[in-house]
């Protein structure tokens, strides 16, 4: 039996930490999400787009909550 990681609020806020964006510390992935497309407009954010990219790939990995704040404000942001 396989047992994958699910990429949960967590992580998704840890992958958007690591591109260097500043998110609150109790962020739900719509405010991850949010505050990252924000940003995204004000200036690049190096590397998003390749997140985007690769979250999409393991979309049946993902929680339905991250999932949605990816497409609501993500993937308009990068597109």
């Amino acid at each position: 039996m396989m047992i994958a990681d699910l990429i949960d609020t967590q992580d998704f806020r840890e992958r958007l930490l690591a591109l260097g964006i500043e998110l609150p510390a109790d962020a739900d992935p719509d405010t991850c999400a949010r505050l990252t497309a924000q940003r995204q407009a004000e200036a690049r954010v190096p590397g998003l787009a390749a997140l985007v990219a690769e979250l999409e790939a393991q979309a049946g990995v993902m929680l339905p909550e991250v999932r949605e704040a990816l497409e609501r404000h993500l993937r308009p942001a990068v597109g």
